[in-house]
């Protein structure tokens, strides 16, 4: 496995500089220094290599960004004889998502809007495709000066057409806490309607400068969104309207089976806001009642030391009115 610098060459690429750094990989900026143009390069750390299942999985996130063409997807270059396994990906100017919404805060709803339609039309094309991105987030959404948007990082995406990798570690396959459905919260891979679950979660955040459910750590942060319910959107921000309120609480579905069904769901009625028919859901109402799974644990262990007791004493009135 290559360890690669800023300033040397790997193969007809020169390294500008890292850009990112993650568990599994480092990104560098580049030149392809046979055309001149700017790449992006993900090489996998050393030790990637003495993990079979991260091995496997970089390299079917290489196939899967070789499979995907669309506007609003990173392109990833085929492997043109290189020496090594790395993967060389189109360089896209601009900030991540996450950048943006750490700087200016909450964005304007037609801004917001405008930036969700176009995540979801890039993700319909993806599901067409087979494919479920499982880790959608700000830091996954490069976004250029014209607000124009493409989906990065695939590592670990799914393929409905390859080999099934099982993964030594649960959260591998689950994404991040703040985003990830509740259905992967159960452990369930997830589908399409996962990938439209964490685009609302996206929407949300966009449109109220914070996610709709919190904790002090993961488990809590996975377990709010099983037990409870966000804050209204028009509570959080009141420049919105009940339609786009609306959408997002469809989004949000805890049920994946109420959910927009389709990526292209979701974007049509983000397109026809005026065409959304208002709900009279108790969500709006019951959002203040929070539930807790230690308040839960704890009732369960309370009627487990009172359940002798209640047997004595109806087994005393038994005997009593024999």
């Amino acid at each position: 496995m290559i360890s690669v610098h800023a300033g040397e060459k790997l193969d007809h690429y020169q390294i500008d500089r890292v850009v990112a750094r993650s568990g599994m990989a480092s990104i560098f900026e580049a030149v392809d220094t046979r055309t001149g143009k700017g790449v992006a390069i993900k090489v996998p750390h050393p030790e990637m290599e003495a993990d079979p299942v991260l091995f496997e999985r970089f390299k079917r996130e290489i196939e899967i960004g070789q499979k995907l063409n669309h506007p609003g997807v990173m392109k990833v270059y085929p492997n043109d004889d290189r020496s090594d396994l790395y993967m060389v990906m189109e360089w896209v100017p601009g900030r991540l998502l996450r950048q943006i919404l750490a700087q200016e805060g909450k964005l304007a709803p037609e801004r917001a809007v405008r930036i969700a339609i176009q995540i979801c039309s890039a993700l319909d094309y993806i599901h067409k495709n087979g494919i479920i991105h499982r880790d959608l987030k700000p830091e996954n959404i490069m976004v250029d000066e014209d607000d124009n948007i493409k989906i990065i990082d695939f590592g670990i995406a799914g393929d409905s057409a390859a080999r099934r990798i099982t993964f030594t570690k649960i959260t591998d396959a689950m994404g991040t806490p703040d985003y990830i459905s509740p259905e992967q919260v159960k452990g369930n891979r997830g589908d399409g309607r996962s990938d439209v679950y964490a685009v609302g979660i996206m929407l949300y955040e966009m449109l109220t400068g914070k996610v709709p459910f919190t904790g002090n750590n993961a488990f809590v942060i996975m377990n709010d969104r099983l037990l409870n319910d966000p804050i209204p959107p028009r509570v959080a921000n009141p420049d919105l309207s009940p339609q786009l309120q609306e959408v997002l609480y469809r989004a949000l579905e805890r049920d994946p089976r109420n959910r927009y069904l389709t990526a292209q769901e979701f974007a049509y009625d983000l397109e026809h806001l005026d065409e959304v028919g208002v709900e009279d859901r108790p969500e709006m109402r019951n959002w203040r009642k929070r539930r807790s799974p230690w308040a839960r644990r704890v009732a369960l262990y309370v009627a487990l030391a009172l359940l002798p007791i209640i047997i004595f004493v109806l087994l005393l009135w038994v005997a009593k009115h024999a």
